[in-house]
């Protein structure tokens, strides 16, 4: 049997494939070709993100049959990359609030209004875009995603971006997205304590974020400069660079949970009680454990991070006697705009333009090439001086 692979018919793009764990080729493959809703973006500029290293390392496949079963690479190799800024280079006849050359941003989700749906489904109802009853992700559930030159989306997935806000910092909308969703579901939720509350007694006073990666730095700066919370802000996080970087965009003390317990600082910091409000970005399995000591009895704990390996269930026992409100939102979900496009990107754009959120502080490593993805994922998110990454073509 030939070995020499089919010629590809019609105009084809260079994409960086997962085609098995922990191995990515750069591949020409077929350009998208565009339906008479979507326009076809070339990317400037995707981020990488933890949710990429979870997928390229074997961690989670989230590409499924439709019994929930994930396909393997070897049957259907995966573009990975979700955070994707780029122009408009063809547009569909349909389309007409976007045109050739227009800045965009990409909301990876395709929904109930991604799919013109007449009738929305009671989450794209509720403004919960994320948990659509028809939701699938572009790279990361098996549609091609933004390691690519081109990518196909329905119009209202394009977010018009007309500032000239550096295409690093627009890709990275996507992240800020998700700290926006998760901000809000807690504040939806019947919490005891709240930011800013007027009375003392249900007023957030301490926040504890575990993680200073990308997620736990854009909280901090969400905390101070959205929210306003004024009141005392921990950071844990063993890396060094990290912690500082916490300390410059508004963390009061950050602690290096490998020289020290961690619950013991905490409480010693919170006049015993521990904190009313704990971010968990960090998605290490030790933190899981200590949340109990951390935690004020009635706290608020948002899970974010994703991982917890080594963890068992068990970790719950000591978290239920404490009775903390749990929130565990997941992606920039939220309501449409007039025109069907996601609130939430809108509202994170103008954040970023505004630089209420500065993304730009911590973006350590920028590539230039599909070729520089796999050494990315595979290397240098394990290096201490890395915290995120963007390729910029």
């Amino acid at each position: 049997m030939s070995t020499t692979p089919t010629p590809h018919l019609g105009p084809t793009m260079q994409a960086s494939v997962l085609y098995e764990v922990g191995r990515m080729e750069v591949r020409t493959v077929p350009r998208p070709v565009i339906a008479a809703h979507e326009v076809l973006v070339r990317v400037s500029a995707v981020g990488l993100c933890g949710t990429d290293a979870h997928i390229f390392a074997g961690h989670a496949n989230y590409n499924t049959n439709e019994h929930g079963q994930p396909i393997p690479l070897a049957l259907q190799p995966q573009i990975l990359g979700h955070e994707i800024s780029g122009t408009v280079e063809e547009v569909g006849k349909s389309v007409t609030d976007l045109r050739v050359r227009d800045r965009v941003i990409i909301d990876q989700g395709l929904n109930c209004n991604s799919r013109r749906r007449e009738v929305l489904c009671d989450y794209c109802r509720s403004g919960d875009s994320h948990q659509c009853e028809f939701y699938r992700e572009h790279g990361i559930t098996g549609l091609p995603g933004g390691l690519a030159e081109f990518i196909a989306v329905p119009a209202v997935n394009a977010i018009p971006l007309n500032s000239s806000l550096d295409v690093a910092e627009a890709a990275l909308a996507e992240p800020l997205g998700c700290i926006i969703h998760s901000s809000d579901t807690v504040s939806r939720a019947r919490t005891r304590y709240s930011i800013n509350a007027e009375a003392t007694e249900k007023r957030v006073q301490s926040v504890l974020i575990c993680g200073a990666g990308p997620a736990g730095l854009l909280f901090i700066q969400y905390l101070r400069n959205v929210l306003s919370y004024e009141e005392a802000l921990f950071v844990s996080d063993p890396n060094e660079h990290k912690r500082a970087l916490a300390k410059s965009l508004g963390a009061n003390e950050t602690i290096d949970p490998g020289t020290c317990d961690l619950v013991e600082v905490v409480r010693e910091h919170s006049n015993g009680k521990g904190v009313e409000y704990l971010i968990e970005a960090s998605g290490a399995g030790e933190v899981m454990a200590s949340i109990p000591g951390l935690i004020r009895k009635q706290a608020t704990v948002l899970l974010y991070g994703h991982g917890h390996s080594g963890t068992d269930l068990s970790v719950l026992n000591g978290v239920f006697f404490k009775e903390p409100m749990l929130v565990a939102p997941v992606g920039a979900s939220g309501g449409f705009e007039h025109d069907g496009r996601p609130t939430v990107y809108s509202r994170a754009l103008r954040l970023l333009e505004q630089q209420h959120v500065r993304v730009k502080t911590f973006i350590t490593h920028e590539y230039k090439t599909f070729a520089d993805v796999e050494n990315a994922l595979a290397n240098d998110m394990n290096r201490n001086g890395y915290v995120k990454g963007v390729v910029v073509l």
